[in-house]
């Protein structure tokens, strides 16, 4: 079966080059899906096959893409959780996610389609990668069942957002282990 060409490499390399440099020069607000194809010297169809508007293509250059990995297995829930919860911070805090996730999340609340389009293909994504961890942790017996996924992932997500985007500050030391003990009480899990 012919799906056409394959995607091109070169193409999503200067998408991500033209996303940033434009991010540094006007900042979120202003950058548009035409001014990244200019600036990236691609077609908008080539940008529109990859993503269906201008926050799914940033936050899939500036934070994270759809494809995503569970940590490695560090032996216990708590391990993995902190190291889960470690790799949040540190997507978030880097100075390009800090400076377009509020303007992200003012379109997502604006625009029910896309948010229920930013769920499907990066949410639900990062529930996979946690339920992944949770389902690990229930095999070697540290849950009574697979724990709930969309429940930790809130868990996780919560604190770490308040404190870099709400609270204008960084995320105090031992947060990803303080997280993870939080979630372990949560879901009933032994340590």
């Amino acid at each position: 079966m012919n799906r056409g060409r394959p995607r091109s490499g070169h193409i999503d390399q200067a998408v991500a080059e033209a996303v940033r440099e434009l991010l540094g020069e006007h900042g979120y607000q202003p950058l548009s899906i035409d001014k990244v194809a200019a600036r990236a010297g691609v077609g908008k169809a080539g940008i529109y096959r990859r993503w269906r508007s201008k926050a799914e293509m940033v936050f899939s250059v500036v934070v994270h893409g759809t494809r995503l990995v569970p940590p490695a297995d560090t032996g216990t829930l708590r391990g993995d959780l902190a190291a889960l919860a470690g790799h949040i911070v540190a997507l978030l805090s880097a100075p390009d996610a800090r400076a377009v996730v509020p303007g992200l999340v003012a379109d997502i609340a604006a625009d029910p389609a896309l948010a229920e389009r930013f769920a499907a293909e990066f949410i639900d994504r990062e529930r996979a990668v946690l339920g992944e961890i949770l389902d690990r942790a229930a095999g070697r017996g540290e849950l009574p069942a697979p724990g709930d996924a969309a429940f930790a992932h809130a868990l996780l997500l919560g604190p770490i957002f308040t404190y870099l985007f709400l609270s204008g500050g960084e995320p105090p030391p031992g947060l990803p282990d303080r997280l993870a003990g939080a979630v372990l009480a949560a879901l009933g899990a032994k340590e």
